[in-house]
């Protein structure tokens, strides 16, 4: 829900993602933190909405790029945890992920 400043409220449409055999790619994740971040007006002046635009485009990749960092990091700690617990064939299959 978004106010308009005035003391109205503007419903927003609900967003779903779905996915099928497999989680949410960074890039998909991103996007959807991006709808709850920020929200660019269609009435907005031609200039002010393309710099909208390329500023959320430009947090989209820093936030793909740090999802990517973190699920590689969530895998080496998975890694090095089946390993520890002496499942180290398991720990590979991770590896290779």
């Amino acid at each position: 829900m978004m106010f308009d400043g005035v003391g109205g409220t503007e419903v927003q449409d609900a967003l779903v993602f779905t996915s099928e055999n497999r989680g949410h790619s960074p890039e998909e994740m991103a996007e959807m933190a991006m709808n709850k971040i920020m929200s660019v007006s269609e009435s907005a002046p031609p200039p002010i909405k393309a710099q909208a635009l390329a500023h959320r485009e430009m947090l989209k990749q820093l936030l793909v790029f740090y999802m990517e960092r973190m699920a590689q990091s969530e895998r080496t700690t998975i890694w090095a945890k089946l390993r520890q617990q002496g499942h180290a064939d398991m720990a590979e299959i991770i590896r290779r992920l």
